[in-house]
């Protein structure tokens, strides 16, 4: 992805300081999205990366998740997997509950929507602390895929979340601040 492009889509990023707390500098995807040249970067971005790679299924964290995670499946020909909180899912799940900056939290995906021979790509909006993509990452690698990448639209580079995560998975962000 060019250069011009990406700062293109990091130009409409809203950041609204103080908020959810005082100190935080929050990364407002929400603008992005809502603007037709910014979707199309973020979806020609998260194509480019994966097209090649044989990608099978992509797992979208709820909610924002779900957007570029519902562009790349269609992009790629792959099929979407929502990982949900807990409750929201019809079918039997299994569920990772982990630690949060101000608590704990709980995923849960359907028991049945990985398989052995699945490729898949897992995608958030944003990687700050990485505990829920964390949570996500373990509970599609107790599925046993063939493979496994991480993507994200925006990365908080200062958090560290990326550090989480086996040097063999690879992390991908279109963004880095």
């Amino acid at each position: 992805m060019d250069k011009e492009k990406i700062e293109k889509v990091k130009s409409l990023i809203r950041t609204i300081p103080d908020f959810p707390t005082k100190g935080i500098m929050f990364r407002d995807l929400t603008t992005a999205f809502k603007n037709p040249e910014g979707i199309a970067i973020i979806a020609e971005d998260i194509e480019e990366k994966y097209a090649h790679l044989g990608v099978t299924k992509v797992v979208g964290i709820e909610a924002r998740g779900f957007i570029g995670g519902s562009i790349l499946a269609h992009e790629l020909g792959a099929g979407f997997v929502p990982l949900r909180k807990p409750g929201k899912l019809p079918a039997d799940t299994i569920s990772k509950t982990y630690a949060k900056e101000y608590g704990t939290d709980t995923i849960e995906i359907h028991r049945d929507a990985i398989t052995p021979d699945d490729v898949v790509v897992i995608h958030d909006d944003l990687l700050a602390t990485g505990g829920t993509m964390l949570a996500a990452y373990e509970l599609v690698k107790s599925m046993n895929p063939k493979k496994i990448y991480i993507d994200f639209i925006v990365e908080l580079s200062a958090l560290e979340g990326r550090k989480l995560f086996p040097a063999d998975v690879p992390v991908n962000s279109m963004i880095v601040y």
